[in-house]
């Protein structure tokens, strides 16, 4: 390499770059559920989804996700041995089942709306409604961009 050409740097790199601010946002977030719910990451993720969409499967939740089915299996047993999560079976496919918020889960999902709400208001609160609409829209391409995978090929 030619002395005058530098090398790319990795915190230049813009893929490193958005792993580290979401890493750093769930962080943020991720202190409160664990204070304040003793949830995990991966269990408020869970129950975030499970809240919007209702009843999925295992699979629909690593998919809608992103995480890898180990985790997001234990994560599904810890819920429900606590009783935020229950399971029933999947009238499609026997081989799997339907995950649910209790009527608890519920209640722990809504008293975690409020707090979720206002921590992205104060994270976001650098940027105008204008650059927040804009940050949405630009992420939502390049995750469309990003294309379609299996979120099981993700474990390696």
């Amino acid at each position: 390499m030619p002395k005058h050409q530098l090398a790319p740097r990795l915190a230049d790199f813009l893929p490193y770059q958005l792993s580290i601010a979401s890493n750093a946002v769930s962080t943020r977030i991720a202190e409160q559920y664990r204070k304040r719910f003793a949830l995990k990451t991966t269990e408020w993720r869970i129950m975030a989804v499970l809240g919007d969409g209702g009843a999925l499967t295992q699979r629909d939740l690593s998919q809608l996700t992103l995480m890898d089915k180990v985790p997001v299996n234990r994560a599904c047993k810890r819920l429900e041995d606590r009783g935020l999560v229950q399971r029933s079976p999947n009238a499609k496919d026997g081989r799997s089942h339907m995950l649910e918020l209790t009527a608890e889960g519920r209640a722990v999902h809504a008293g975690i709306m409020p707090l979720a709400r206002k921590i992205e208001e104060e994270l976001f609160d650098v940027l105008s409604p204008d650059e927040r609409e804009a940050l949405r829209d630009m992420l939502a391409r390049v995750r469309d961009n990003a294309g379609d995978f299996d979120a099981e090929s993700l474990a390696d």
